[in-house]
């Protein structure tokens, strides 16, 4: 690296599921991060590149997330337009998270493997958190869990070994240059995973398949904007079709060890007890 390792990490994305378990990781190194977001004292706006300068001056690499998904329009514009600036302030080591089986995705992984920058890409699909710690988690709480989705399979990887994974590309330097296909040990169908998280809360939660215009219609009567609903429409009718039925060594590749399964993710969440319900007694042992 050509900056200091006393120099700061910007994590673009550095409060989400993934941002927030990389800045725990590299504090444990004794590494310093500065978070990018809009609300941050130094703030990071994707749709306002007059704040990418500051945000990157002084650091020594870079951790990117893309709001909403790189699977969105206009996503390979504002990567390569990132990535150019990161490299005019002195950023070289540049990790990526993307997208498996989105076109657009790896339009941006193109990109910054052509920029002159030390990369490195982490290609995931479903996380286990999108059923705690985002908008899945209201219908875990509701007991029922209705996506237009069937029994496709799907690798799902937890954030914790994509976070391990970027904290290693940003601060060693075997990994430079290597793109990482991210998956978890086993394939699950959503009913399945569904099923597990039942087990392992000891409620009643199933999963229901419904027309993409039923989801379609649900979204819009919560208020999701239509945009957000155009993308969230694609990612679940067009990459959720089978394209990554199938799992991949790359966590074994980047860490040296097996990933983290989801009948492990779904006991840990659940006794955590975020996925309770108010009028549920509480278990004992579980709070914390």
């Amino acid at each position: 690296m050509t900056q200091s390792t006393q120099n700061p990490i910007l994590l673009i994305g550095g409060n989400g599921k993934t941002g927030r378990r990389v800045a725990e990781g590299l504090a444990a190194r004794g590494r310093q991060v500065r978070i990018g977001s809009r609300s941050a004292s130094i703030p990071f706006d994707w749709e306002d590149r007059a704040t990418w300068p500051a945000a990157l001056e002084g650091t020594s690499a870079a951790y990117v997330t893309y709001y909403p998904d790189l699977a969105a329009p206009g996503a390979p514009e504002a990567i390569a337009a990132f990535v150019e600036t990161a490299l005019a302030q002195g950023v070289r080591r540049i990790v990526l998270l993307s997208g498996r089986g989105e076109e657009e995705a790896q339009r941006s992984e193109d990109i910054l493997k052509a920029s002159g920058a030390d990369w490195t890409i982490l290609r995931c699909s479903w996380f286990n958190q999108n059923f705690s710690e985002s908008f899945l988690l209201d219908f875990v709480k509701a007991g029922v869990i209705a996506l237009p989705v069937g029994s496709v399979r799907e690798p799902f990887v937890d954030a914790e070994d994509i976070a391990d994974a970027a904290v290693a590309a940003l601060t060693e330097d075997g990994h430079i240059g290597q793109l990482y296909e991210l998956t978890g040990p086993r394939l699950l169908t959503l009913s399945e995973a569904v099923a597990e998280i039942a087990e392992a809360t000891g409620r009643d939660i199933r999963f229901a398949t419904i027309s993409p215009g039923e989801f379609s219609a649900m979204l819009a009567s919560e208020g999701v904007p239509s945009d957000m609903i155009a993308l969230l429409m694609m990612l679940f009718t067009e990459v959720l079709d089978g394209r990554n039925a199938y799992l991949t060594d790359g966590v074994k590749r980047a860490l040296g060890r097996e990933p983290k399964g989801f009948s492990a993710y779904a006991r840990e969440t659940a006794a955590t007890g975020v996925w309770k319900v108010a009028a549920e007694p509480a278990v004992a042992g579980n709070d914390r």
